[in-house]
């Protein structure tokens, strides 16, 4: 009976076309909401403005291998430390370099140890921008949603859970995409960490997994003359396994879709 209620209401939360009543008479929130968000927009420019992304890119990572690989045999505990900091703050400020950075996590400290801090990291810094975004898109933003963000949240609003875990397990959609969409619809924290958490791990792991061969794929591209692109680690296995993960997710998702329109028939 409880579960019915508290479906209920993030059910109504999710709703991007609430009634005009409901606004009106909702409380006034505090304008401090928006400076997370503001804080994540100038921290990402200074990342930008010092050329962050340049130094994470995998060609510079991969230039530095030895050197990166030595400091982690010395240090083992600092450098998991700043890695994990490093990881938290590419995601945190939507740089385009957790796909590297999780390569090189296998690299640097092996297939497990390395999965589970881009794990930690990855969920960490999605919660984080997903709490600082959720304040600005949900006030300013639902109120004007189109038809591709009630379409949107139609899939939230059924099962916010599962929906949110199929966008997490499926490769096509961007990382911080994914982050970010939830905002518009007030999905609770605890729902978006655990579907993020459980849903970036076969991804994750996979990615770790590829980097243990990196000397390999390095000297597979200079034998053919070719730059070293993430697209060398693509192997066929991995995405063929990485495909059928999503649609095994997606089935409960799409069972549910057709028992609920049976019912409304």
């Amino acid at each position: 009976m409880n579960n019915g209620v508290r479906n209920g209401a993030e059910g109504a939360a999710l709703n991007p076309s609430s009634g005009r009543s409901d606004a009106e008479h909702a409380p006034r929130r505090s304008p401090w909401r928006f400076v997370p968000f503001a804080l994540l927009l100038l921290g990402g420019a200074v990342c930008y403005a010092f050329g962050l992304p340049q130094y994470l890119s995998l060609t510079a990572l991969v230039h530095h291998r030895e050197i990166l690989s030595a400091y982690v045999d010395t240090h083992p505990l600092h450098a998991g430390t700043a890695f994990f900091a490093v990881y938290v703050a590419v995601v945190v400020f939507s740089i385009p370099a957790a796909s590297v950075l999780t390569i090189f996590s296998g690299f640097l400290f092996g297939c497990l140890t390395g999965g589970i801090i881009a794990i930690a990291a990855a969920t960490l810094g999605s919660c984080l921008l997903f709490l600082a975004a959720r304040g600005v898109f949900g006030d300013l933003l639902r109120p004007r949603a189109g038809r591709f963000l009630e379409r949107l949240a139609e899939g939230f609003r059924r099962n916010a859970f599962l929906y949110l875990l199929v966008l997490r397990l499926a490769p096509i959609f961007p990382f911080f995409v994914v982050n970010i969409a939830p905002a518009f619809f007030d999905v609770r924290l605890r729902t978006f960490a655990l579907a993020t958490l459980i849903g970036i791990v076969p991804g994750t792991l996979a990615y770790a997994w590829l980097g243990r061969s990196l000397d390999a794929v390095i000297a597979r591209s200079g034998a053919t003359g070719g730059e070293l692109t993430l697209a060398d680690f693509a192997t066929r296995d991995i995405s063929l396994g990485l495909a059928a993960l999503t649609l095994i997710a997606a089935l409960p998702l799409a069972l549910k879709l057709i028992q609920s329109r049976r019912k409304a028939v």
